[in-house]
């Protein structure tokens, strides 16, 4: 009879009929769950059934610090997959990740897992994709399947995909199912939020490229555009940037009562280029001409048409500008400009049917409001920008947003009209109910920048989806870097591996090898410029819009010298010649 009540009890706990038991963390204490079979038995599934298309699969153990069973998969016509399936001690908890740039790649990034046990200790089902295509270039964008399957389908069939052999392999389901990405990968969480809203309990958008469209030919192409002088040559190079970041932090970093190389919020930031002009001979690194004058004005503007329509939410932010190097601001007047390749590389490829006879480049490119209206298409099938969460909000999801305010690839304004647009289609009170943002001062593109920028992202989520907790803060982590800007212990750059990939899309950032979410950002080992030390920092970074304020006592790299304060009061929507959507 006990044997009997016992079992009966362990049902009700797997099937959720009692309420879950807290345990440290904020995670829900779920007792880890053996397989039923085989991991090789799962190579012989067929799941054509649960992913709607025909499915190969191969399977074959991993060992290891934490062995798992690795599953490779392609769903027709061309999607690979994989998951990673505890072969002892699962937890019942899936996450699946995202991919960067134009993806075509397949890499599982669990980043900012540090401090959440079942990401570090290795009992978590981990899936990715390469959504349906292989190699960084848009090649692909010729076929019309490839790209529904890299705007949405690719990531939602991997998602059916993996819980289907989670239930083959453990003889039950997940009990709670994560999604977290960054650039591209923030855009993917996005769409699944608005298209797929059952697929996911928790998601984690970072930096995401949400309006898609507007970002791979306006934002790039005109960062491209106005920063081209009329030899075909660059105007701003990397001395320029360090010299308009001194002029930046010079003029505005003390707005927030604290000088500390960074700017707490820059959109109270307003930086006049002129003041570093040159009184007489242009002296690289300490002034500007006229010409860069007018090339920065015009970056810090952003994308608009000859009339002064704003093309896109929002342009790079003052702060930001360390952080140009190998995008738009090349580190000599030779040098190729990034966003060039990002921009016109999806406007001539995956934009519009058919392609441009004739392909455009910045200079052809027509920054108008016809060109965004010819855009429409791509954007309804591309973009992430549906404020309409109400069904994810009713699944009972969390969604938490996050962006550094030094991104030079995607303007942290983006995510922040979004946010604002969230709550005025469904109501600030029922908007805070489910979502949390979080902006980094000093950060860049899903990572580094001056600014700390490591944080316990993944636990703060799994905290708040099992345990009810809404993260309210995130303590930040800025590591000892050299004066190449590498961490500490890191190899010299020059005794890095040279990159032979073309300059990537639009995405590109860096992770633990140089890289994030798959995107092989950067400039080539080598032909980075030399920065300042940067000393180790922790920060409080609080969920918008609060804002970390020193106390006056202790270090001002110590995350306990900071409280949370209000922020500036500023109008998080933008003007712009989408913004009646």
């Amino acid at each position: 009879m006990l044997r009997r009540m016992l079992m009966a009890l362990a049902s009700l706990l797997l099937l959720g009929g009692l309420a879950p038991v807290a345990q440290a963390g904020g995670l829900t204490n779920l007792p880890p769950v053996a397989p039923v079979t085989t991991c090789a038995s799962l190579a012989r599934l067929d799941l054509s059934g649960a992913t709607g298309a025909a499915t190969t699969l191969s399977a074959s153990e991993v060992s290891g610090g934490h062995a798992y069973c690795q599953v490779t998969g392609t769903i027709a016509p061309a999607i690979n997959f994989e998951v990673r399936l505890p072969l002892t001690g699962w937890t019942q908890r899936f996450l699946q990740t995202g991919c960067g740039g134009l993806c075509g790649m397949l890499r599982i990034d669990a980043g900012k897992g540090e401090g959440c046990a079942p990401v570090t200790d290795g009992s978590i089902v981990l899936a990715s994709t390469d959504m349906g295509h292989q190699g960084m270039d848009g090649a692909w964008g010729a076929d019309t399947q490839k790209r529904e399957d890299f705007a949405h389908r690719g990531v939602h069939v991997t998602t059916l995909a993996a819980k289907a052999l989670i239930r083959a392999f453990y003889g039950q389901p997940q009990r709670f199912a994560y999604f977290s990405g960054c650039s591209d990968g923030g855009r993917e969480a996005l769409m699944e939020a608005q298209r797929y809203p059952q697929d996911f309990d928790g998601i984690a958008a970072g930096a995401p490229a949400l309006n898609f469209t507007v970002q791979n030919s306006f934002h790039h192409g005109w960062l491209a555009k106005v920063n081209t002088g009329a030899d075909g040559k660059a105007l701003l190079t990397w001395p320029d940037a360090e010299a308009l970041h001194g002029a930046v932090l010079k003029a505005c970093d003390g707005l927030d009562g604290l000088v500390d190389g960074q700017i707490t919020d820059p959109r109270a930031c307003h930086f006049n280029p002129a003041t570093i002009q040159c009184p007489g001979a242009y002296q690289p690194g300490q002034c500007l001409t006229s010409a860069q004058v007018a090339a920065a004005r015009l970056i810090y503007q952003g994308a608009r048409t000859a009339d002064g329509k704003a093309l896109e939410v929002g342009p790079l932010q003052p702060g930001s500008e360390l952080e140009w190097r190998a995008v738009f601001v090349p580190l000599d007047r030779n040098g190729p400009i990034g966003s060039e390749f990002m921009a016109m590389g999806t406007v001539n490829h995956l934009l519009f049917t058919p392609n441009p006879a004739t392909p455009y480049s910045s200079a052809t490119f027509p920054f108008t409001e016809a060109m965004y209206q010819r855009e429409e298409p791509a954007r309804v099938l591309y973009s992430a920008d549906n404020a309409d969460l109400s069904g994810f909000a009713g699944h009972g999801g969390k969604l938490i947003l996050w962006h550094g305010w030094s991104d030079p690839h995607i303007s942290p304004l983006n995510t922040i009209d979004y946010y604002e647009r969230v709550g005025a289609k469904m109501g600030a009170a029922q908007r805070d109910g489910f979502i949390r943002m979080f902006l980094f001062p000093g950060m860049g593109h899903c990572s580094g920048g001056d600014g700390p920028s490591e944080f316990p992202l993944l636990a703060g989520l799994m905290a708040w989806v099992e345990g009810g907790e809404a993260p309210q803060v995130m303590v930040a982590q800025r590591a000892a870097q050299t004066h190449e800007g590498l961490p500490a212990g890191a190899p010299p750059k020059g005794m890095l591996p040279p990159r032979a990939a073309p300059l990537p899309p639009l995405g590109a950032g860096r992770g633990p090898d140089g890289d994030h979410d798959g995107d092989h950002g950067g400039p080539p080992p080598g032909l980075m410029p030399p920065q300042a030390d940067l000393a180790p920092r922790s920060r409080p970074v609080f969920a918008y819009p609060q804002v970390a304020r020193f106390d006056g006592k202790g270090s001002i790299d110590d995350a306990s010298s900071f409280t949370a304060a209000a922020g500036v009061p500023i109008d998080g929507r933008a003007p712009w010649i989408g913004g009646t959507r």
